[in-house]
């Protein structure tokens, strides 16, 4: 069996996330300490009481779905004797590449949570409120040439691309707002259901330029090293474990697309993946693994209960 983790990014967050693990194990409660002294803030109290529309804002989601993830490849690790090094790759969507640089000690704890707040607030401050936009497209008419079809018809009143290639029957654009409202009816005339996202900025598009030039200067100056596992890239679909790429890479992610079914495709064939292991919060990636890989196992690991049974049948 090759096994391969995979990080949750926004979207997954939830009030009381990470509470079971961190009643169950000093492993996790140690990491949620570390990511509040790195921070000088109480993210841990917020993950566990909320408001939850506090724990939404983008500087507070990114960093609190980093901890909870590598809260639970620690506790894996310290606990069930299970380290990054049994996996043949990790991966992470958007944010989560992050955590799974931190989970592979590429970047430390501290720095992650340093340098996800600093990119929640690069991305608010990139495009005001209201003027950019994001949706998803799904149904089974949908995929990545109906996407491009509909965002280029979108493309005509201003900027809009592809965000999220997630699964065949999943993709999200994302770009100015009327561009994309105009990219939703075509995508509907195309076949597919269109829903906007109630996000605070548009993600993974031209627009977030000024964010990629605030975490261009933040990475030049955060101490990369070698991950202990490959981390299949976000913009590229393809492993790489040299930090000098790696640094270049996440600059070009904030802009770039997350080639997120590629992604899975590349690990589950040409990787010799069999087994996918979604560490941290929710399960959406889990499903996502299941529909682009219907033959590998995709196990979400988020209570102390999945980790018992994870450890059990390696």
């Amino acid at each position: 069996m090759s096994l391969a983790f995979l990080f949750p990014g926004q979207g997954s967050q939830a009030v009381g996330m990470g509470q079971e693990l961190a009643a169950a194990f000093a492993s996790a409660r140690e990491v949620f300490e570390e990511v509040d002294d790195a921070l000088q803030q109480k993210l841990s109290a917020l993950m566990r009481d909320g408001p939850e529309d506090q724990l939404t804002l983008t500087e507070n989601a990114q960093p609190a779905l980093m901890a909870v993830s590598v809260a639970v490849m620690r506790t894996l690790e310290k606990e069930f004797g299970i380290g990054i090094e049994k996996a043949a790759f990790v991966a992470g969507h958007s944010l989560g590449e992050y955590s799974a640089l931190a989970a592979a000690g590429a970047l430390s704890l501290s720095d992650t949570a340093r340098l996800l707040k600093l990119r929640g607030q690069a991305m608010q401050r990139a495009v005001p409120v209201g003027q950019g936009a994001m949706a998803s497209l799904i149904g089974p008419k949908t995929d990545l040439a109906l996407a491009e079809e509909a965002a280029k018809a979108g493309s005509d009143v201003g900027v809009c691309v592809v965000a999220n290639d997630n699964n065949q029957g999943n993709v999200v654009i994302s770009g100015d707002k009327a561009a994309v409202d105009k990219a939703i009816e075509a995508a509907k005339a195309l076949g597919a259901r269109a829903i906007p996202l109630n996000v605070s900025a548009p993600f993974h598009c031209p627009l977030m330029q000024p964010a990629a030039d605030e975490m261009a200067q933040a990475l030049a100056a955060a101490t990369i090293l070698a991950p202990r596992a490959p981390v299949v890239a976000n913009v590229t679909a393809q492993p790489t474990n040299d930090p000098e790429t790696i640094r270049r890479l996440l600059v070009e992610q904030v802009t770039g697309r997350v080639r997120w079914r590629e992604s899975v495709t590349w690990m589950a064939g040409p990787g010799g993946v069999t087994r996918f292991a979604e560490a941290g919060a929710g399960k959406v990636l889990s499903g996502m693994a299941k529909r682009i890989a219907p033959d590998a196992e995709a196990t979400p690991l988020n209570a102390p209960a999945d980790l018992e049974a994870f450890a059990q049948c390696l």
